[in-house]
């Protein structure tokens, strides 16, 4: 399997921890040299591994955004 290059052109915030130092974030993430997309994902410490995760395009993350700002979080059932 081809190895993934990717460079994390702009850290965002950290949304939460795991275990063993793995972080869930949001970062800008060019990934195979191609114009960076918004990442949604689980790293490693220093960034070595990462787990799966989700990318945005521009037009995904205002969609989200405008989602996420239309809902009332405390209504929903979520843990």
């Amino acid at each position: 399997m081809a190895d993934i290059k990717f460079l994390i052109t702009r850290e965002i915030g950290v949304l939460g921890e795991g275990g063993k130092g793995w972080q869930k974030e949001i970062n800008l993430v060019s990934w195979n040299d191609r114009k960076a997309k918004l990442d949604i994902r689980d790293w490693g410490p220093d960034h070595e591994r990462m787990g799966k995760g989700v990318t945005l395009n521009k037009d995904e993350a205002i969609k989200l955004k405008q989602l996420l700002a239309d809902i009332d979080l405390d209504s929903l059932d979520i843990g």
